[in-house]
């Protein structure tokens, strides 16, 4: 394990301290009512008290959103410990210490859960869309086997919307205007019609040019965004109030370019943001996703929820294979063509069902079970005669993943004294996956792969005062294994993490500081990593991997004063020796004991501030934040271009809030126009792979009406 590096902690005690010199002013204008609001999360599938969930997490609130400037989920890392996003073309990636998903490939799945209103979005794809009217925000980490199940060894994301309410008509109106085009449109509109029914229906536009410029004569503009989306929520219940049904649907439509990826050792310019392609490139999305939940009070003490969603996302994708307009030699038929086209669509089928207690004895239970179904086909198409377009294809793969999830959980939490709760979790999971290689230059066939796996969690939990708890726990998470596209690569088994953890959360100073903490172990067995070869995704297991860290958040208000902060340690290997594919080299190579796991940030670092100041009925509030995440490597084989440096980005804001239904607020992003590293990308063309950059400073204002 390698020494703890503190440079990052010690700039975020500096910030702490410059923010308390006005601590004592703000003492001043507090009164004796408790300022923090509590945080609600539903993490273990009833609606708790953060402080009262033994799971080390980072919850925002609608307002917290708007206020951080959280725009989409890649902005979570910069107010949350411990969590990498990393967005490439069609998908998103992301890793939840050390753990998550790198490589987009129709058999592989996540390691970190991804969920909108209870629904399990299963694949990366999917879950880039702009965040608007949304009510809150969890970040859970560590593995959550037991109710969200597979796909989240390495923790679980939980996006919810705002419920219609009922009896009252209200809305809002959001628009954004900043540099580089950027135009950004949400609203909301809830009608409660009587005691009974209310509709609540969101929409967002939002627009915005490149950051970079492509000197090549390509007409397209990548790294750009273009995308549109709509919600429904019906909301229904009957007069006594023991059943209520929420019918969801949900539209998204994406027309954006694809990414600007800066070639390596680009001759064309310096400029990190300057790029030369001739292909048109393109990435379409479009999906909607519908569902049913239901719930119903059984009797006084048991809750039934039923779940039933189904999801239907396609996406298609034109790249320039080998970034650049000037004529290169004709790469091999095994690699991406100068222009490269993907189309995938993914058909999604879920059913969940719940028990739940719901009495106010000493024991709280739920039980469950799972079944998700999925269709997957894919056409990955490469031209290697043509430098502008798609005509014809050079080499062609057809395949079709078939997915069928099944589990049974529960967990029951028993307070064994006024202080003392005891947990036990458990959760069997089956897992059958069946790959449909039609058309494929490593090889045809139909490969069948099942997976089995129990995990759970169990844990204790002394609270010690109505304000501290301390928790301990040990709690199993787990991944199916899948097929690889070459028929002649051997299939993936399944992975797991088992976590030692031990934490405590606390509220402090008459709860106006919330002080909450975690130290953890992690044991991987099997791990699943993802890398390119001859251009195709590809995904091994690892021998072993082993991580240990922690993090620290901390939020506190003090009258006008308001801050926060989170930092998160991780220290993560290879616990023995390994042989996987070395994408760079494109060949299998050995892995070293003790080598750093992909994607694992030694720091991860964020801090906010803000203070408000009342003129008249005025409300003027600056806020400042900071955001660092360390060094990280792409593969498992560090090198200059597999290196993500580390970065710091603040941002400031103003918000001026003349009355509750109206605010402007005004913005600049990535203040000090820092230039980073947001993803490496391998060599999947013949340019061998390239850099995707970071956003650039921006400015602008968004004005908000409520009525």
């Amino acid at each position: 394990m390698k020494k703890l590096a503190s440079r990052p902690a010690v700039r975020l005690l500096t910030l702490l301290l410059a923010g308390s010199a006005i601590v004592p002013a703000a003492l001043a204008q507090a009164d004796s009512t408790p300022v923090l609001e509590e945080i609600v999360v539903t993490a273990e599938r009833r609606t708790q008290s953060l402080q009262d969930v033994p799971i080390s997490a980072t919850v925002l609130s609608g307002e917290d959103i708007v206020r951080k400037g959280v725009a989409n989920l890649a902005d979570i890392q910069q107010v949350s410990p411990s969590i990498a996003i990393n967005q490439v073309n069609r998908s998103t990636y992301v890793n939840i210490r050390g753990v998550g998903i790198a490589q987009t490939a129709p058999s592989s799945s996540p390691g970190v859960a991804y969920y909108i209103d209870g629904q399990l979005i299963p694949h990366e794809q999917f879950i880039s869309q702009s965040f608007y009217d949304i009510g809150s925000l969890e970040v859970l980490r560590g593995p959550q086997g037991t109710l969200t199940g597979q796909n989240s060894t390495g923790g679980a994301i939980y996006v919810r919307t705002p419920d219609p309410e009922f009896g009252v008509v209200k809305g809002f109106v959001d628009q954004t205007i900043a540099s580089y085009d950027w135009y950004r449109t949400t609203g909301a509109l809830n009608v409660g019609m009587g005691d009974n029914v209310a509709v609540r229906v969101a929409a967002v536009r939002d627009k915005r040019d490149s950051f970079s410029k492509n000197i090549g004569p390509s007409p397209s503009d990548p790294g750009n965004i273009d995308l549109e989306g709509a919600r429904l929520n019906i909301a229904l219940r009957n007069d006594a109030e023991t059943l209520r049904i929420n019918l969801r649907g949900e539209y998204f439509n994406s027309d954006s370019d694809n990414n600007a990826v800066k070639r390596r050792n680009d001759t064309v310019s310096t400029n990190p943001y300057v790029i030369q392609e001739d292909a048109i490139s393109y990435l379409k999305q479009e999906g909607y996703r519908l569902s049913g939940e239901l719930k119903l009070a059984l009797s006084d003490s048991v809750d039934l929820r039923a779940l039933t969603s189904w999801q239907d996302g396609s996406t298609t994708d034109q790249t320039d294979g080998d970034r650049t307009s000037t004529a290169r030699p004709r790469p091999p038929a095994s690699n991406v063509g100068r222009v490269g086209y993907t189309d995938t669509t993914i058909e999604t089928l879920i059913n969940e069902v719940n028990l739940l207690s719901t009495g106010d004895g000493p024991l709280t239970w739920v039980v469950g079970a799972f079944r998700m179904d999925e269709d997957i086909p894919i056409t990955v198409l490469r031209d290697n005669n043509n430098t502008v377009n798609f005509v014809s294809s050079t080499s062609t793969i057809i395949s079709k993943v078939t997915n069928k999830s099944q589990s049974v959980f529960g967990q029951a939490n028993y307070f064994a004294t006024e202080q003392w709760e005891l947990i036990v979790g458990a959760r069997h999971s089956w897992d059958d996956q069946t790959y449909n290689r039609i058309v494929s230059a490593g090889g045809t066939g139909i490969s069948k792969l099942s997976s089995t796996k129990l995990t759970g969690k169990v844990g204790a939990n002394y609270h010690a005062t109505d304000d501290t708890m301390l928790y301990a726990s040990l709690s199993r998470g787990y991944k199916a294994g899948g097929g690889n596209l070459p028929a002649s690569s051997p299939a993936f088994g399944p992975e797991t993490n088992l976590v030692y953890e031990a934490g405590w959360k606390t509220t402090l100073l008459d709860r106006r500081l919330r002080l909450n903490g975690s130290v953890f172990y992690s044991d991987y067995k099997d791990m699943q990593l993802a890398s390119l070869a001859n251009g195709l995704p590809l995904t091994q297991n690892a021998a072993a991997g082993q991580s240990m860290g922690g993090e620290l958040e901390l939020e506190g208000r003090f009258g006008a004063l308001g801050f926060n902060a989170g930092l998160g340690y991780l220290d993560a290997e290879f616990a023995k020796d390994t042989t996987l594919q070395n994408t760079v080299a494109n060949r299998n190579e050995l892995v070293t004991k003790g080598s750093t796991l992909p994607f694992s940030p030694e720091w991860t670092v964020n801090a906010g501030v803000q203070y408000e100041i009342l003129a008249g009925e005025t409300a003027i509030t600056p806020r400042l934040q900071w955001s660092h995440v360390g060094k990280s490597y792409a593969t498992p084989f560090p090198s200059l271009v597999t290196t993500l440096p580390s970065r710091d980005v603040v941002d400031a804001r103003l918000s001026i809030d003349p009355t509750d239904a109206v605010r402007l607020e005004l913005f600049v992003t990535n203040l000090f126009d820092e230039t980073y590293i947001a993803s490496q990308l391998q060599n999947s063309s013949s340019a061998d792979g390239g850099i995707i950059y970071g956003a650039r400073r921006q400015y602008g204002g968004r004005l908000t009406y409520r009525f």
